[in-house]
């Protein structure tokens, strides 16, 4: 006579403890994933103050704003690193590339104003990089730039620090770090738009969908 071997299962506890192993796998994906955005909003935090603070300290070492200082001559006579560096205007304001070119300043002081504070010593980076190049990356892949026009509703012409491509979970946490958490007010400010769009319209509210280029005055 044939004999047959009884097929075995998984038992409802089994199932029960897989299903919990699964649960507290996936909760440890989502709590790292929160941690890693969470990171990169800090970077950008202090990156942000990291730029305020390099050019705070340039104004108070030459009395010049980074960007705008010059001649090239005196730039030259500060050492090796200053050998050729481009020299801005001496006007007393950061002569920036119109709107639609803030992300990409090839040959402006908002190009300059990058060297300047990296020859200096306090921002890293190297000095001898130009045009796209000179501009820092952000966190999330997008570049940071400098301007110094009327933007997203601001009555008068600021000096601020811009950052492209962040998505609009990361903008409203920095708004609300920074500033008053709202991105048509204050000193913080965003636009809808990804790929590094110029800062133009400020958004009405911000929006987990969305992707926004922010800027925040110095």
């Amino acid at each position: 006579m044939k004999s047959f071997k009884k097929q075995a299962g998984f038992t409802l506890v089994e199932i029960a403890i897989v299903l919990v192993i699964v649960g507290l796998l996936l909760a440890g994906v989502l709590k790292g994933q929160e941690m890693i955005e969470n990171g990169r909003v800090k970077s950008a935090v202090t990156d942000m103050n990291g730029i305020a603070a390099a050019q705070a300290s340039y104004l108070d070492r030459y009395k010049r704003i980074a960007g705008d200082d010059g001649d090239a001559v005196a730039l030259a006579a500060r050492g090796q690193v200053w050998l050729a560096m481009a020299a801005g205007n001496v006007n007393g304001v950061l002569n920036g590339a119109a709107l639609a070119n803030t992300f990409n300043p090839v040959g402006t002081e908002a190009e300059f104003f990058f060297r300047h504070l990296r020859a200096s010593g306090f921002l890293s980076g190297n000095p001898a990089d130009v045009g796209v190049a000179a501009m820092p990356i952000n966190a999330w892949g997008g570049r940071t730039a400098i301007t110094n026009l009327v933007t997203q509703g601001r009555p008068v012409a600021r000096l601020q620090i811009c950052m492209g491509s962040v998505p609009g979970k990361a903008a409203a946490a920095l708004d609300i770090q920074l500033d008053d958490g709202r991105p048509n007010a204050g000193d913080f400010r965003a636009t809808v738009g990804a790929n590094n769009i110029a800062p133009g319209a400020a958004a009405a509210a911000y929006s987990e969908d969305q992707t926004y280029t922010v800027c925040r005055n110095l």
